[in-house]
């Protein structure tokens, strides 16, 4: 009888083992709702190029739609899939898609993220509206604003940071091409500014990212929740905090190397002035919260009094430029200068208040 309860009692912990593993399974191995979102509007927008040559009405309604969908795609996977109470990161997915190197296609979401993610699809959305009376090579030109939509949905959600770097340098080629094909009369002088001030601002960001990944392993460590434990002496992170810092400043952008900005905003067409000043920018808020502020804890510390000092500086400064500019473009490029210094101060106080000030002023912005 002893032999028999006890071989129940095993019997019993073994189903109730099979069924958390079960249950684990069906937690985890989720429908790729964020994979689907990231690669959607590229992938559709590809096809416009195969679209019948019946005018551009045909592709406006395509682009359009490919807009709406993805909109309500992310709506849903977030309403019915994604938990407010839950702190950690959701909607998970991981898969080794460079076997050599070893690299994963990681993407999750937080409270962090999904905000961005939102005010990318309806801004997008918005965009392509305002984009209607395009009619000079409107594939090309609507497919460079779907591009430019993959890179910022797959930033705002990746969890691994060569991900993210690659996300990063993907707005750069079709902002310059918008710019420089349907901007201004001094498209193309914007349009090389921009290159040039971001694509500096990419090399801190590359330098940081193989220097942190490379750091203590002979094999590249670029998943955020092993980064996020991982001690460096002091020293070696401010080093790292400093070299984020930059790139992430070239992109907010903080005084002074903002000029970039108005030039490009100036020139831009509507829709892409609405990309740039509604997402592109917040790319460089949400890297300070999502790298700096995450990843070096310490040397944060050390910068946000200065950080807080430079917010200020900004508001006043930029505001104060933006009432002398008669270009009205360039006078809104302003404003978004002055907007991100209380970005950067709510990210400086350190403090909840301060932090969720700043995600509100990303998404109101």
């Amino acid at each position: 009888l002893l032999l028999q309860g006890q071989r129940t009692v095993l019997v019993v912990r073994a189903r109730i083992f099979l069924a958390q593993e079960a249950y684990l399974v069906f937690t985890t191995n989720h429908f790729p709702f964020l994979t689907l979102i990231v690669v959607l509007p590229i992938f559709l927008g590809s096809l416009i190029f195969f679209l019948p040559h019946r005018g551009n009405r045909v592709i406006r309604w395509y682009t359009i739609c490919i807009c709406i969908l993805e909109l309500l795609l992310t709506t849903y996977a977030f309403c019915y899939h994604f938990q407010s109470d839950d702190p950690l990161i959701q909607l998970v997915e991981d898969y080794k898609w460079i076997n050599f190197f070893d690299f994963h296609w990681r993407l999750g979401i937080d409270g962090i993220s999904i905000g961005p993610i939102l005010l990318t699809g309806f801004i997008t959305t918005l965009a392509t509206l305002a984009a209607w009376l395009v009619t000079r090579d409107s594939r090309l030109f609507n497919f460079l604003m779907l591009a430019m939509y993959n890179g910022q949905i797959g930033l705002f959600s990746s969890r691994d940071l060569l991900l993210f770097f690659l996300m990063w340098e993907l707005e750069l080629i079709p902002v310059y091409l918008l710019v420089a094909m349907w901007g201004g009369k001094k498209r193309l002088y914007s349009a090389t500014k921009f290159i040039l001030y971001t694509a500096g601002g990419s090399i801190f960001l590359l330098m940081g990212v193989l220097g942190i990944g490379l750091y203590g392993s002979t094999e590249p460590i670029l998943n955020f929740e092993i980064l996020a434990n991982q001690s460096y002496p002091v020293g070696l992170e401010i080093i790292f905090y400093i070299g984020f810092f930059i790139a992430f400043a070239v992109k907010l952008p903080i005084i002074p190397l903002h000029t970039w900005l108005p030039d490009t905003h100036g020139e831009a067409h509507y829709s892409t002035c609405m990309l740039l000043a509604g997402i592109l920018l917040k790319m460089g808020a949400y890297g300070l919260v999502r790298i700096n502020m995450e990843l070096f804890p310490h040397a944060h510390s050390i910068f946000s009094p200065w950080l807080m000092i430079v917010g200020a500086m900004q508001i006043i400064y930029a505001a104060s430029t933006s009432l002398g500019q008669r270009n009205l473009k360039k006078r809104i490029a302003y404003s978004s200068v002055s907007h991100m210094g209380f970005i950067i101060i709510g990210i400086g106080s350190i403090t909840d208040m301060g932090l969720n000030g700043a995600l509100l002023q990303i998404i109101s912005n």
